[in-house]
């Protein structure tokens, strides 16, 4: 069993890579080349993006709580089938909102991988399950670099042709890395599924598991520290590169920096997984959101390129040692029968941070300065931050 374990982690890795390289070259860059390839107008990308990531705020959780019931290797043979299909529908598109749908149903398949991969890893490993999601992780993130870099390549190579054909070369390319999910899914070991499986679902169900959640500070507080990594990071994605270009720095240094961000998160992940098997878990999540705390709070007030590269740098470390730690922590106090949903609910909560961290703070950098709204992203991590240690270190104690 040890062998089919240490399988199943190359398994779920490779899965996790060629699952986010699918959906992130199918986005990044050409899907605001296709849209406008259309005729769509500028307001109308805005919407075809959203879809995607909610889907995970919709259905992280139920896809959890399903996985709990009817079993984990189903529905990530399920997610390689939608991961599969989907880009074959963008080649079928003349009309861009039919692109609504079809990111939305894209971004299902990211729903179902997430939280049921995570379920996976953890059931397999009792000791270093942490080493394992960070390796996981850090390979869906190295997906999530690599597809911009080939899908624009793609794009340029192919650009003499007539009509949106440069584009259908990558949702093809987007297709054939797609196929080994589905094979790679049905090789994980049916043992792996727990007794509970083959139970009758209903909505019911997802109710009982999340009242059970919410009631539950512990995991509602370590939820919400990933809730706020992830606002803090949505509000770094989006208003970073403006308030670089007010301090006149080039698009081509934007780039090298977050890079620099998301190859110090994927280096680390692994190594602050096997620290997580291995100390209070607790510790390393307050250490990693203060961390992202204070970096965030340096970002508007350097001014030195290279400060601000080692700044972002030092964030990507304090979201990597927070992140990674989460995911056990949260597996260690829910039962097995629960852990997949746990999963989800974790998977869900992130996609909502990252998406109310631009629009919250946007509006508070509309009204006052980017300065404010950096400020207001920690403020809230901060507060995040109190929750958790009251939860986890005061209440536990008397309990």
């Amino acid at each position: 069993m040890k062998n089919k374990n240490y399988l199943v982690s190359w398994y779920i890795t490779i899965i996790g890579f060629l699952g986010i390289f699918s959906t992130t070259i199918s986005k990044n860059p050409v899907l605001p080349l296709f849209v406008k390839g259309l005729g769509a107008p500028a307001s109308l990308l805005g919407i075809i993006a959203a879809a995607s990531p909610l889907a995970g705020i919709f259905f992280s959780f139920p896809i959890g709580c399903l996985a709990d019931r009817i079993g984990k290797k189903k529905l990530l043979i399920i997610s390689g089938i939608i991961f599969t299909i989907s880009p074959l529908l963008y080649l079928l598109v003349s009309n861009p909102y039919y692109l609504i749908p079809i990111r939305f149903f894209h971004g299902l398949a990211t729903a179902i991988m997430g939280p049921v991969a995570a379920a996976i890893i953890i059931s397999s490993y009792s000791e270093n399950k942490g080493e394992k999601l960070g390796l996981y992780s850090s390979a869906t993130l190295f997906g999530r670099t690599l597809a911009p870099l080939l899908g624009g390549f793609l794009i340029s190579f192919f650009a003499g042709h007539a009509g949106i054909f440069n584009y259908q070369v990558v949702y093809v390319t987007a297709f054939i890395l797609s196929l080994p999910i589905i094979f790679l899914a049905w090789l994980i070991p049916n043992e792996l599924e727990s007794e509970y499986c083959e139970q009758i679902f209903c909505f019911r169900d997802i109710m009982l598991v999340l009242k059970g959640f919410l009631k539950s500070g512990l995991i509602a507080s370590t939820a919400m520290v990933d809730m706020a990594t992830y606002f803090i990071y949505g509000t770094l994605e989006a208003y970073l590169p403006l308030v670089l270009i007010q301090k006149n720095i080039s698009a081509s240094k934007i780039g090298l920096l977050f890079s620099v961000q998301v190859i110090s998160i994927a280096i680390t992940k692994p190594f602050f997984g096997r620290l997580a098997d291995r100390i209070d878990k607790r510790l390393q999540i307050l250490s990693g959101i203060i961390i992202l705390i204070i970096t965030t709070c340096l970002i508007p007030i350097l001014s030195n390129y290279y400060a601000i590269i080692i700044d972002v740098l030092i964030f990507g470390i304090g979201m990597s040692l927070s992140t990674v730690a989460t995911s056990t922590y949260l597996a260690e106090n829910v039962t097995k029968t629960e852990l997949a949903s746990s999963m989800g609910m974790l998977s869900a909560i992130m996609d909502v941070g990252q998406s109310a961290g631009p629009l919250l703070t946007g509006f508070i950098i509309t009204f006052y300065s980017y300065q404010i709204g950096f400020y207001f992203s920690a403020v809230v991590a901060v507060l995040v931050t109190i929750f958790f240690y009251w939860e986890t270190f005061f209440v536990l104690r008397k309990n």
